[in-house]
């Protein structure tokens, strides 16, 4: 007769609930536009919030709220938030998570 695992050798349920969850998860970044680059008065904000697939599809939604985009890379954000002389912006990139939880204030 073929040995059976135990029930405390295998994943729960949730557990692989979790790992699928980390494994598919998007990756995150923020769009951060830079005036003045190397200048005395250089300052730095956060314009926009975005995320994006395997496939590289990119969503972004702007800090005021009211406007998002779809784009084909996270590089075109760049392009549209560096429209202005002495204005550039850059990808600042969340790390992957390694952990998941199903309860909200566990994931806190």
């Amino acid at each position: 007769m073929p040995a059976v695992p135990s029930q405390n050798s295998l994943p729960s349920f949730d557990e692989e609930l979790c790992g699928l969850v980390l494994d598919t998860a998007p990756r995150q970044f923020a769009v951060v536009q830079v005036y003045d680059v190397g200048g005395q008065g250089a300052d730095g904000w956060v314009a926009a919030w975005g995320f994006a697939d395997d496939d590289g599809l990119t969503h972004l939604l702007v800090v005021d709220g009211r406007t998002r985009m779809t784009l084909a890379s996270p590089e075109r954000a760049l392009r549209v938030f560096a429209e202005r002389p002495g204005l550039s912006a850059r990808l600042v990139w969340l790390a992957r998570p390694g952990t998941a939880a199903l309860d909200r204030a566990e994931a806190a």
